[in-house]
C-alpha cells in the first residue's frame, strides 16, 4: 500500500473510533438528562459540572486511550497534564459542550471530540443525542449529518445574513457587508452553534474571548469540509494543542464571509474600545 493510502487509512480508522465512541457518550448521557444529575461548580462558581459530564469524561479517556496508548489527552473535565504537548496526536474532548443547557433539560448539547495532529484537526465528531443528530469529518470527503454529506456553504449576493452576534454589532456588520443582517438567537453551546453553521441554519457567529481547544477542535474541522472555518479577526486558522489552550475573539462562517466578516468586527471592536 503506498503511503499516501496508508496515512489515509489511519486517518479514517481514527474517525471510525471517535465516531463510535461519540455515539456511546451520547447514550450515557441521555442515562443522565432531564434525570436531575448531581452538580457542582468549578472555576470559583461559574461552570456548572454535571455527574454526566464526568461520566462521559471517564468513558471517553478509556476507551480512546486504549484504542490509542501513544496519544495525548486534552479534555475540559480532566486535569490538563502538561505531557500532551509532547505528543503528535491528541484527543481533544469536550464530554458535554453545553452543559448549562443539559443540566436546564434544554436539547442543545453535545459531545465534541476531535483528534488533533500537530496542531491541526484531522477528525472532527459532535453527537446531539437528545436532537438525534450526528456530525462528522475527516480530511478527506465531505463533512456528513447523520451519514450524508453535507454541501458545501454558499450565500448569495445581497441574501440576508444570518449571525449569531451581540445586537451592538448587528448594524455595523450590515453596513460594512453591504447587505442585510439577522441577529439569531443565541445558543450557548458553541460546538453546536458551529455545526449550524455547518449545515446552513446560520451563515456566521462571533465566538467571544476565553473559548478553548475542547470547544471549537471537531466543529473547526467539520465546517472546514463544508468550505467554512474558525478564525482569528486577523483571518489566521486557528492552532490547536498549545500550551495555552484558550483563544481570544474569534468568528467562524462559511468561506467567502470569512476575511471581510473577520475584518468588519475587528474594526467595530476597535471602535468600542477605543
Amino acid at each position: 500500500m503506498p503511503d499516501a493510502d496508508r496515512r489515509q487509512r489511519i486517518l479514517d480508522d481514527d474517525l471510525d473510533l471517535i465516531l463510535a465512541a461519540g455515539v456511546e457518550a451520547g447514550d450515557i448521557a441521555m442515562r443522565h438528562f432531564r434525570r436531575d444529575p448531581e452538580v457542582w461548580y468549578k472555576n470559583n462558581g461559574t461552570s456548572p459540572v454535571s455527574a454526566a459530564d464526568v461520566a462521559v469524561d471517564t468513558y471517553l479517556k478509556d476507551v480512546l486511550l486504549s484504542a490509542r496508548p501513544e496519544f495525548g489527552w486534552l479534555s475540559e473535565e480532566t486535569f490538563d497534564a502538561a505531557d500532551r504537548l509532547t505528543h503528535d496526536s491528541v484527543f481533544v474532548v469536550d464530554p458535554i459542550d453545553g452543559t448549562r443547557a443539559f443540566i436546564q433539560g434544554d436539547e442543545t448539547w453535545c459531545v465534541s471530540i476531535a483528534v488533533v495532529r500537530a496542531g491541526v484537526p484531522v477528525a472532527g465528531v459532535l453527537v446531539a443525542p437528545a436532537l438525534g443528530e450526528t456530525f462528522a469529518a475527516g480530511t478527506s470527503g465531505s463533512a456528513t449529518k447523520n451519514g450524508v454529506a453535507l454541501p458545501i456553504g454558499l450565500l448569495a449576493p445581497q441574501e440576508t445574513l444570518r449571525f449569531a452576534a451581540p445586537t451592538a454589532l448587528i448594524d455595523g456588520v450590515a453596513d460594512a457587508v453591504g447587505r442585510p443582517v439577522q441577529r439569531m438567537p443565541h445558543v450557548p453551546s458553541l460546538a453546536y452553534r458551529l455545526a449550524m453553521i455547518a449545515d446552513g441554519r446560520l451563515d456566521a457567529t462571533l465566538v467571544k474571548p476565553r473559548a478553548r481547544d475542547w470547544d471549537i477542535a471537531a466543529a473547526d474541522l467539520i465546517l472546514r469540509r463544508v468550505g467554512g472555518g474558525v478564525t482569528t479577526l486577523g483571518g489566521e486558522e486557528i492552532v490547536y494543542n498549545r500550551q495555552q489552550t484558550d483563544h481570544g475573539i474569534l468568528v467562524a462562517g462559511i468561506g467567502e464571509l470569512m476575511p471581510g466578516l473577520a475584518r468588519t468586527v475587528e474594526r467595530l471592536q476597535e471602535r468600542a474600545t477605543g
